[in-house]
């Protein structure tokens, strides 16, 4: 076994901050939505900790926007298109029953690629689609009163409410498949206290199939 680095100090300080901002953010909502049933903070409280938590998760996000424009770690989270059919089913597949056969994992963890396909097309989606739909009815319900003829171009306070929430769903089923997902490591808490230290173990020698599929690209001639 060799130690390599897979996580900057930025990159762990960032997901912690990100993370608690969400779950807190998720708490919050859940007792706006439902302050009867969940009675936390008061209702009153709640909306004042949930709006500036928003700001807080916003203003995260374009500094890592930045940090991985000036970076080139944006680069990461991209898909390949050539063969990203292929590595999806390989991911798939191990996910569906070759992790409880004890196959080895697809592909190999590293910092530049610590991603597998489908974990890149779950963050596409959820950072260009999830995300900016939470922001912008969260920021229409927040100016409803100020922007109401826009509100009701777009069906009313309802159906913004609607939206907002279901993309809370979304973003807590995310939140708990990704805690899952940390358990399926080399070991169930190897990529907890990666994300801690920022340090992982991996076999020496050990090739993922796009690793190997890159190398025999290159030496005959067809990479791009």
């Amino acid at each position: 076994m060799r130690r390599i680095q897979v996580y900057s100090v930025f990159e762990r300080i960032w997901h912690w901050l990100q993370a608690m901002s969400i779950l807190l953010l998720l708490v919050t909502g859940a007792e706006i939505h439902r302050p009867s049933t969940v009675g936390i903070l008061g209702f009153a409280s709640a909306v004042w900790l949930h709006e500036w938590l928003a700001i807080f998760l916003v203003s995260n996000a374009f500094l890592s926007l930045f940090y991985h424009l000036a970076t080139g770690a944006l680069q990461k989270f991209i898909p390949d298109s050539r063969d990203f059919f292929s590595l999806a089913v390989g991911q798939a597949k191990y996910y569906l029953y070759g992790i409880f056969t004890g196959a080895p994992h697809p592909i190999r963890r590293a910092a530049s690629q610590r991603l597998n396909v489908l974990q890149q097309l779950t963050y596409v989606l959820l950072l260009n689609v999830a995300l900016p739909l939470q922001v912008s009815t969260g920021i229409l319900m927040w100016k409803a009163d100020d922007w109401s003829s826009l509100v009701g171009r777009l069906g009313g306070l309802g159906v913004v409410a609607q939206v907002h929430v279901a993309m809370a769903w979304m973003m807590g089923a995310f939140v708990i498949m990704h805690v899952y997902l940390t358990t399926t490591g080399r070991t169930p808490m190897a990529h907890m206290r990666s994300m801690i230290s920022g340090w992982d173990y991996e076999e020496e020698g050990h090739e993922s199939s796009a690793s190997t599929k890159r190398s025999e690209e290159v030496s005959h001639g067809t990479e791009v």
